[in-house]
């Protein structure tokens, strides 16, 4: 028998696993330094890319530099998601990687729903309106 209870009991009945790699029994990864300075890296360098084009913009054409942008957005949202929201196809039974891609899939309807319906409400506007005030026909506002 040890003469401080409270120690016996801490040590039988709970583990003090501190140098894991950080995982509880619910499958919810927690990150590592490692892992956090991983991330803030990859952000800074992904964040930095597009910078460093757009002021620089005799180096390539606005639309090179829109789309290098863009995808280093999406590529950064993986990145915030894997290293500081510490997603993955474990944790929560896959349920909140589920949650994800269903969001995902609904972002990209209403995106692609919304485009679609801008550009043909562009393209088939009456024919011969002139957007500047004027109707087409050559009527004037004197008489």
């Amino acid at each position: 028998m040890s003469a401080d209870p409270h120690a016996a009991a801490h040590h039988a009945g709970h583990h003090d696993h501190h140098g894991d790699d950080h995982h509880h029994g619910d499958g919810a990864p927690h990150g590592s330094r490692k892992s956090y300075l991983i991330g803030f890296a990859l952000s800074v360098l992904l964040t930095a890319i597009p910078f460093a084009l757009v002021m620089n913009a005799g180096m390539v054409s606005t639309q090179v530099a829109a789309g290098v942008a863009m995808v280093l957005a999406i590529v950064q949202i993986v990145v915030h998601m894997i290293y500081f929201l510490h997603m993955n196809t474990r944790s929560e039974g896959g349920w909140t990687m589920m949650a994800l891609i269903f969001t995902v899939i609904i972002v990209v309807i209403a995106l692609t729903g919304s485009l679609w319906v801008m550009y043909h409400m562009n393209a088939n506007m009456m024919p011969g309106m002139d957007m500047s005030g004027q109707m087409a026909g050559g009527m004037s506002g004197g008489m």
